[in-house]
Order: structure tokens, then sequence, then C-alpha cells
């Protein structure tokens, strides 16, 4: 009785443990979905409010948002293409760890120009957008170089699936226009046919001997009438014994 008793008291334990183990999951992902939910949205504000800047705002601090979002545009948009791509093409593992690299120069960028964002003195700010201006050019060329690679070996890939495709289905479309004339295709033997050899003859002699007792006897083929003899006839001579 007490080993019952034990046996259900672990059962017991295991199964608030599972439970306490899949609580914990679902609360983190759900946490973790709301933090992506909330950083994505906190994303769109500000890349909404950086385009309404780099529009109303003139002179440097509306240089530093178009750099800004630049930046974020052409970061952002590698990051995508990269991740999608790395799923069906392994060989792009290589690709990400440069692309990480470069998101480190690009945060520390972002970072610099959020900074300047308000930084009073205009002349100051003027005297660092040419420094600025050459690092997000630097930055967003390679992530635009790198982006549109990955995007010419994914479509190198599927004109080659293409193009073998269509090789296939050409060769299949010649293959069914070879079709042969219903009178010279072989006769396909039938499940119920009679078996070769000597059961073959057999069941043929049956069958011939089935249809002799079926239909009636061939009528004899009379013998010639003979040729009636007219006066004008030369009568044969008798062959020579001699």
């Amino acid at each position: 009785m007490e080993v019952v008793l034990t046996v259900f008291a672990l059962l017991f334990l295991l199964l608030i443990g599972l439970g306490a183990y899949a609580t914990v999951k679902a609360v983190g992902a759900a946490k973790r979905g709301v933090d992506r939910t909330i950083a994505q949205a906190r994303r769109t504000v500000e890349d909404h409010t950086l385009r309404a800047k780099s529009f109303a705002q003139l002179g440097p601090a509306g240089e530093i948002a178009q750099l800004r979002l630049a930046l974020r545009t052409s970061m952002r948009a590698t990051q995508d293409a990269l991740h999608a791509g790395s799923h069906e093409d392994e060989s792009l593992k290589e690709s990400l760890g440069l692309f990480e690299r470069l998101s480190a120069h690009g945060h520390e960028l972002d970072a610099d120009l959020r900074r300047l964002e308000s930084e009073p003195d205009r002349a100051t700010l003027a005297a660092h957008l040419p420094e600025l201006r050459g690092r997000t050019e630097r930055i967003t060329k390679s992530a635009d170089a790198l982006r549109w690679a990955v995007r010419d070996r994914a479509r190198r890939f599927a004109d080659d699936d293409l193009g073998s495709l269509s090789a296939q289905i050409d060769i299949e479309a010649d293959a069914l226009r070879h079709w042969t004339r219903a009178g010279n295709a072989p006769r396909t033997p039938r499940w119920d046919d009679a078996p070769a050899g000597a059961d073959g003859e057999a069941a043929r002699q049956h069958g011939t001997d089935s249809r002799a007792a079926g239909e009636p006897a061939a009528r004899a083929i009379p013998s010639p009438s003979p040729r009636p003899a007219y006066p004008w006839q030369k009568k044969p001579r008798p062959e020579s014994t001699s």
C-alpha cells in the first residue's frame, strides 16, 4: 500500500512540475511576443517621426533625421533579406556574421546621430555632418551590396530551377506526343486469357471442339458432273499401249 501511495505521489509531483514548466514556457512565449510587438510599434513610430522631421526641419537637424532614416531602412531591409534566405540557403551563415559586424557599426552611428538631434549648437552640428554623412554612406552601401547579392543569389537559384523544370516538361511533352495508332498497337493481354504452353493448346483445342459441336457440319463439295458431248467434237483417240 505504501508503494502505491508513493507512486501516486511521484506522479502527482511530476504532473505539477510539467504543468509549471508548460506555464513558464507559455508565459515566456507570450512575453516575447508582446516585446516584439512593442518593439515593432516603437520602430514604426520612430520611423514616422524621423520622416516627419526630415521634411519639416531644415538645415543640419533635418539632414540628421534623413541620415538616421536612411541608415535604419537599409539595415532593416538587409537583415530581413538575410534571415529569410538563411532558412533555405545555409551558405548565408557567413553573410549573417558579416552583417552582425556591420550592425555594430550601424548601432554606434545611430546612437551618435540620435545624440546630435538635440544638439543646440548648430555650428558644431554642421561641423560633424560631413563625417556623419560619410559613415552613413559607407554603412548603407555595404548593407545594400550584401542585400542585393542575397537577392541575386536567390533569383539565380530560382532561374536555374525553372530552367531545369522547363527542360523536363519539354521532354515529357515530346514523349506524350509519340503516340501509336490504335490499329498497330499491340494487344494488351487480359487477365482471363488462356496461358501459353500445353494448357494454352488444350484451351484452344477445347474452344475448337466447342465451336464444332455448336455449328452444323460443313456441306460436302459435290463432284463435277460429266461434260455433255456435242456432234461436232472429235472423239478422243485411245492411248497407245505399244
